[in-house]
């Protein structure tokens, strides 16, 4: 008759994998981030050396993965994260701004996930006056940056965004955002809660061979 039969130990293990797919930052320990930094100092002392605990503390090291693997980014490079780490510790100790030059250094294991060579992939872009608004409602504090985007605007902004996404998922693509490198990080947090499978990537994350087509535009 066409039917699949799908048994229940099948669709359980389907929705534990998809739980923990969703919430993997979430079950990242401090203690994991000591075992993981333990194995890569076997075969490369001086880098771990450097970073910890001279540059940043397990903790902090522990915010950026769990950044990482929040947006669904392999931690297996520790190398290159750490060497990443080094590079920039020692100029800024704001765990969100590291997250975003990881992921810079990282662009060819997102690219691999996001892109397949060869073919032109169809995405959306972030209007260049709506990243100026963004990044003009930014305010920084001690323990970090938040948005203080008029309400209004950040709902004419998001209804744009689900307009533009579900655009693309319609023709069976992903949902993903094209920013410049600035702005990534805070139009992401800004859509999270509207929109969680949005995928925001910004220009310098993306391989040079890789083909793009904008389709749409959030404006506002």
């Amino acid at each position: 008759m066409g039917y699949t039969v799908v048994d229940p130990p099948s669709i359980i293990a389907t929705h534990l994998t998809e739980v923990i797919r969703e919430h993997i930052a979430e079950l990242l320990t401090r203690q994991d981030v000591q075992n993981l930094v333990n194995n890569l100092k076997e075969n490369n002392s001086a880098l771990v050396d450097e970073l910890v605990p001279k540059l940043m503390s397990l903790g902090e090291i522990e915010k950026v993965l769990q950044n990482l693997l929040s947006e669904g980014i392999s931690i297996r490079d520790l190398v290159t994260i750490f060497e990443t780490l080094a590079d920039y510790a020692p100029s800024t100790h704001d765990t969100d701004i590291l997250t975003e030059y990881v992921r810079q250094s990282l662009k060819r294991a997102i690219s691999n996930k996001y892109f397949i060579s060869g073919e032109t992939t169809s995405v959306v872009t972030l209007d260049p006056k709506v990243e100026q608004e963004i990044m003009g409602s930014v305010k920084q504090t001690e323990t970090g940056a938040y948005l203080t985007l008029d309400p209004e605007r950040t709902r004419a902004i998001l209804k744009s965004v689900v307009t533009q996404a579900k655009k693309l998922e319609d023709n069976g693509r992903s949902p993903i955002v094209m920013t410049s490198p600035i702005v990534r990080m805070y139009f992401k947090k800004m859509t999270e809660d509207a929109y969680k499978d949005l995928i925001v990537i910004s220009y310098n994350e993306v391989e040079s061979d890789v083909e793009l087509q904008s389709v749409g535009m959030v404006t506002a």
